[in-house]
């Protein structure tokens, strides 16, 4: 399902590298490893398009920084739990009326790229 329609704006956050603690694993619990971060963010941006003031827009900036902030003072086991963090972190700013979450966490398994976990949440109506 997509929320995008008219007045609706969708923004993504690409390729967010960061670095945290994510595993069970001795030497994961020791060392921060590299995760990427991808989001799909959905919020009503009729006001910001007509006005082109940047108190009526969702400001990408702010999520950005909450989420780096998030990531990197954080421990996670789980790459769900982490991934479910970063989701929540999103949904925090009242605009978002819909986001989706993709967190990888390269080279966690042998001869792949890199496993990822996809979440998403809607705001109620």
């Amino acid at each position: 399902m997509t929320p995008l329609h008219p007045g609706m704006a969708r923004i993504r956050i690409k390729d967010l590298r960061l670095r945290t603690y994510i595993g069970i694993n001795d030497d994961e619990i020791r060392n921060k490893q590299d995760i990427l971060i991808n989001a799909t963010i959905f919020y009503p941006a009729c006001k910001a398009v007509g006005s082109n003031q940047i108190e009526d827009a969702l400001n990408y900036r702010s999520i950005t920084k909450a989420i780096i902030d998030q990531v990197e003072s954080n421990r996670f086991a789980l790459l769900e739990r982490l991934t479910q963090h970063v989701l929540d972190c999103v949904m925090s700013f009242a605009q978002v009326a819909y986001a989706e979450v993709e967190v990888d966490k390269p080279h966690a398994l042998r001869f792949a790229e890199s496993v990822s976990i996809t979440l998403a949440a809607q705001r109620d109506a």
